[in-house]
């Protein structure tokens, strides 16, 4: 008891207490505005600034010069797929993240890829926004420092993961301030660096022009071509993030729609103009690679070479801590999309259910906490090398990328006949179908030895776990079949009895069964007629006990929690006038929560002080075959729930039924 109450202690302090769900203004206090939603989720794509740039200015090498065209064109792509995503904001306001898109309007195959890719992108992109933090960090301590880089990066991971534990709102407030101290310290680099080479930019065309040409006489058009498609396609981890505020939909402040295509707009604009504003500042100072540094922080350096020493350092300080900061934030994109496509997938079926749960403090914990565990993991595997994860992280957002744009396609060609805008809206996403296929087909090719088949082959394996666990959920259904009929037959039969006693109300002296139910079902008619068949006539009266749980299937607003209210008590209100209908005196007791143990075990323990001579009783699917998958897939609540109550003395027994 006391080692209980001591861990309860300790999650209140880290994670937080619980949440109320009677709270009127609960939604209010946990959803995002667009700028904390700009932090929380826009910080994602903004992020990438540190090192998609970099990564696109490396790869021209000596061509350096041409810098302008990959500019114009991440600026061109950044613009065509936030108007892509705006338009499945508009299309899916409950959030239309690529594997609900996929899903509905492709099929459910397209849509078990597309979620699958996703979750792999998520993890990488927790793992390569730490890590690069991490570098952010130590390009400005002394190098024998270095060998810290990967145990910073692992505590930052858990760090993360504990503030997402705690709820979405208070991962992203403790960021705003960095947030903000890095769009102004990097935008004022970028205006500084224009205005003080104004005098620059006539010689700077000019020799873009004089080394366009040279480049064309040593490479030829096709050389040219392909230097510029691999500088390109390397740095299209600029790109990813993109999608986080279409997936993000729930966690936003009503009304979502205007509120999610506004960041939409923060976002594109943010980092249309940090990444073009980079590549000029990289060109104009001619900055060149240096160990142990990232590109920016050799830009900062030499902007600020001429400036009084104290001011300098101290402007390069903020402008990395800031980096730093905000390469962490962008995990949170990670924390908070990541669980979210678990739980969807959870919802189909496709990963184990446990994943739609919420925790107290109505936040997806199994989801949070294996994201973080991933995302730990590939650190730890890839030591922490930016250079290394960047080879595996955009693939797989560009599959998300073309699979929801070719659903978005698909839509607008067979809703032709009463949209009035189809045009419009399909030659966006027309544009934004091709220009992603293409990067994913680059970054495919030019990718794939480098190390890009470790993310392919993952993805594979996790798509193929996805099928098999479909599966299994599938044959249990059919096992079920029998178990729907009984409860229709059962309801039925008790119908035509029609007695309908009059001792409606339970009698608090009488011998009560009390029977946790999910729903009418076959489940709960199981239990109850395994009750009268094997205690026969010893019960008067029968208490049906139904724990709605919030998941993240309808925590969407208070209109569905109240739906779920309604919906849990008219289900028992069927096992109370069956039972009155047959003679026998019977109530329903419901309550809403997100731990449906401690929410049963507390209505339990009403119950039991009001009658007396109660004995609960619950029903248990037993498989021929148990193992650890079966357990991995389907909940053991009775089990946990017994313990509860044998600790308070209170009789529980299990009714198996085999499947």
């Amino acid at each position: 008891m006391y080692v209980n109450r001591m861990v309860g202690l300790l999650k209140d302090i880290f994670v937080g207490k619980p949440r109320n769900l009677l709270d009127e203004r609960l939604f209010h206090k946990v959803s995002l505005i667009a700028v904390f939603a700009w932090v929380g989720l826009g910080a994602d794509g903004l992020s990438s600034s540190c090192y998609g740039p970099e990564e696109a200015f490396k790869a021209l090498g000596v061509h350096s010069v041409l810098a302008p065209f990959i500019a114009l064109a991440s600026v061109v792509t950044i613009a065509v797929i936030c108007a892509s995503y705006s338009q499945i904001i508009e299309l899916f306001p409950g959030g239309g993240g690529g594997y609900l898109v996929a899903s509905k309007l492709i099929s459910p195959t397209a849509g078990v890829v597309s979620g699958c890719a996703l979750l792999v992108d998520y993890v990488l992109t927790i793992a390569i926004s730490i890590s690069s933090g991490a570098d952010a960090l130590f390009s400005i301590l002394p190098g024998y420092m270095l060998a810290y880089k990967l145990p910073v990066a692992l505590m930052a991971t858990l760090l993360l993961t504990l503030l997402n534990l705690r709820g979405v709102k208070e991962s992203v407030l403790l960021w705003v301030p960095v947030f903000f101290i890095f769009l102004a310290t990097h935008a004022f680099a970028i205006v500084f660096t224009i205005i003080t080479h104004l005098g620059n930019l006539p010689a700077l065309a000019a020799g873009t022009g004089s080394d366009l040409r040279n480049a064309h006489s040593e490479l030829g058009i096709f050389g040219l071509f392909m230097l510029l498609i691999r500088a390109y396609s390397v740095g299209a981890g600029t790109f990813t993030g993109i999608e986080a505020v279409s997936n993000g939909l729930p966690i936003l402040r009503e009304p979502r729609v205007h509120t999610g295509k506004r960041t939409m707009l923060y976002m594109g604009l943010s980092l249309g103009i940090m990444v073009a504003g980079l590549l000029f500042a990289y060109l104009l100072y001619r900055v060149e690679p240096q160990s142990g540094k990232t590109l920016n922080a050799v830009l900062l350096g030499q902007i600020t070479a001429h400036w009084p020493a104290g001011l300098g350092s101290a402007f390069v300080f903020a402008a990395m801590i800031s980096a730093m900061a905000l390469l962490f934030i962008a995990a949170q994109s990670g924390f908070l999309d990541g669980p979210r496509v678990l739980s969807n997938m959870a919802m189909d079926r496709w990963v184990p259910t446990r994943f739609a749960s919420l925790s107290d403090r109505l936040v997806t914990q199994n989801g949070i906490l294996l994201m973080g565990t991933a995302a730990a993991i590939v650190i730890l595997a890839t030591g922490g090398s930016v250079g290394f994860i960047v080879v595996l992280y955009s693939i797989n957002v560009f599959i998300t990328f073309t699979l929801s744009q070719l659903g978005m396609v698909r839509h607008w060609w067979s809703s032709r006949r009463v949209e009035p805008k189809w045009k419009h809206k399909l030659t966006i996403n027309s544009i934004g179908f091709c220009l992603t296929l293409f990067i994913l087909a680059m970054l495919s090719i030019l990718k794939f030895w480098e190390g890009g088949w470790i993310t392919l082959f993952v993805t594979g394996i996790i798509v193929l776990i996805a099928y098999m666990i479909r599966g299994h959920y599938r044959r249990i259904e059919r096992d079920l079949t029998r178990l729907r009929d009984l409860a229709k037959q059962f309801e039925n039969n008790a119908l035509k009895s029609g007695q309908n006693t009059k001792c409606s109300s339970c009698e608090r002296d009488g011998k009560t069964a009390v029977i946790f139910v999910n729903g009418f079902n076959g489940l709960g008619v199981h239990s109850l007629l395994t009750i009268n068949r094997t205690f026969p006539d010893v019960f008067k009266n029968f208490i049906f006990v139904q724990a709605g749980v919030v998941d993240a299937g309808n925590f969407k607003g208070s209109d569905q929690i109240e739906k779920l209210r309604e919906h849990i008590s008219k289900e028992t209100s069927r096992y109370v006038q069956c039972m009155r209908n047959l003679g026998y005196c019977s109530e329903a007791v419901t309550e809403i929560g997100t731990d449906i143990v401690d929410t049963a075990a507390r209505l339990a323990l009403e119950i039991s002080e009001k009658f007396s001579q109660s004995v609960f009783f619950g029903g248990q699917l037993v498989f021929e075959k148990e193992s650890w998958v079966t357990r991995l897939l389907h909940n053991y609540v009775v089990f946990a729930l017994q313990r509860k109550l044998f600790r308070k003395g209170i009789p529980f027994l299990i009714l198996p039924i085999r499947v």
